[in-house]
């Protein structure tokens, strides 16, 4: 029978059934654990198990999402457990206890090491005792960038568990460009969104001051000061980022040269009408696959020079890099392609073949089937060499 990969994420695990299935094509059986909604799984065939967590708190609700996981794992019976996010990559090692071989993928250092508030701070010294333990039961952990797999080093928190850098979870690039070449009319869709004839910087992104968002828009005002016919469009969620969230009101404040229009599924057609591609990041990302989606798409980027950002976005290659956190900085960036369209362009077209070679799904793909395939003949050889053991013991 073919291996049997479990996959355990969080509310947003649904974007990564491309990823799953390009595993299921190589030969392994899959199945998923999340927060979110089965639909979309139950659509393409992959049984889901459905447990829950609080992205924002720690205590005994942590020991409760532990519980549930141990349960998925005991009804689900995977040869080996796939984790994605922190919590999960915590809490799956900490329940299973070395049970099923576990591979962690570190997609970015998020809020603990990310933010600079004092809760931030004081709450590090405790992700790091955690990262340890759970690195006792860990069996492989795969990095997306090489900036966090130095990190764990520096900090010892790999164990004894191998440890690779995969770069994304992969993007579907014959997907997305096919559904670039499915979308509405330009044309239309600025019609639809009210930007007519405007230079448009999008933003794909949560909406949360960790994500940059207040910076882009103190940004914003000052590209609008100077470009009036600048328009930036915000998509993704807002409501759902509970303490996070940016405030609503401020949003409001930068009409109507700021249009946030919520999460929306058409990101391919609205890279389309977009002539810049804003990432304002604060957060140590993995891989943002948002900006692999602009890469495909041949939108110049302007990113903050956080790890993970850099690792798509080259200086003066395919983008701009600027420090988090400041606007100026942010703003004048994004001016500087904006005045220099044609430059831009070039810019945009560069990334198209570098998302191709690198960050492409089935490349992706290959690279986690050889890390399961590894693991599978380390057990396979063990649970050999134990037989063998009993059999002459009994002798």
């Amino acid at each position: 029978m073919a291996p049997h990969l479990l996959c355990v994420g969080g509310e947003d695990h649904a974007l990564r059934i491309p990823f799953l299935l390009a595993l299921q094509n190589r030969g392994l059986r899959v199945s998923a654990a999340g927060t979110g909604a089965a639909g979309a799984f139950a659509e393409n065939g992959i049984s889901y198990h459905q447990y829950q967590f609080d992205r924002f708190g720690v205590g005994l609700s942590d020991s409760a999402s532990m519980g549930q996981l141990a349960q998925v794992v005991k009804r689900a019976c995977p040869d080996v457990i796939q984790t994605f996010d922190t919590k999960p990559n915590l809490l799956a090692p900490l329940a299973l206890r070395g049970s099923v071989p576990v591979v962690r993928t570190i997609n970015g250092m998020g809020w603990v090491f990310s933010s600079t508030e004092p809760r931030a701070l004081a709450f590090r010294p405790f992700y790091l005792a955690m990262q340890r333990l759970a690195a006792c039961w860990t069996a492989a952990t795969v990095f997306q960038n090489k900036a966090d797999k130095s990190f764990f080093h520096r900090y010892r928190l790999l164990g004894k568990s191998l440890s690779t850098v995969i770069g994304s979870s992969g993007i579907d690039t014959a997907a997305f460009e096919t559904a670039q070449a499915r979308m509405a009319s330009p044309a239309v869709l600025r019609a639809e969104l009210g930007l007519d004839d405007a230079e448009i910087v999008v933003t794909v992104s949560r909406l949360t001051v960790q994500k940059g968002i207040a910076t882009l828009l103190e940004a914003a005002q000052i590209v609008h000061q100077v470009r009036p016919k600048a328009r930036f469009l915000l998509v993704g969620p807002r409501e759902s980022e509970g303490p996070f969230a940016i405030d609503q009101a401020l949003i409001e404040r930068h009409a109507p040269y700021v249009v946030a229009t919520g999460a929306r599924s058409d990101i391919p057609a609205l890279l389309g009408i977009a002539d810049l591609f804003a990432f304002p990041t604060e957060y140590r990302e993995g891989i943002p696959r948002v900006l692999l989606e602009a890469g495909l798409a041949g939108v110049p980027i302007v990113a903050s020079r956080m790890p993970g950002c850099d690792d798509v976005v080259v200086e003066d290659w395919n983008g701009r890099l600027v420090p988090p956190r400041d606007p100026r900085a942010l703003a004048a960036a994004i001016l500087d392609l904006l005045q220099d369209s044609a430059h831009a362009r070039i810019m945009g077209r560069r990334s198209i073949e570098m998302v191709r070679q690198e960050f492409d799904l089935n490349v992706v793909a290959d690279r986690y089937a050889e890390v399961y395939s590894h693991l599978l003949s380390l057990s396979r050889s063990c649970d050999e060499r134990v037989a063998a053991y009993s059999s002459s013991a009994v002798q």
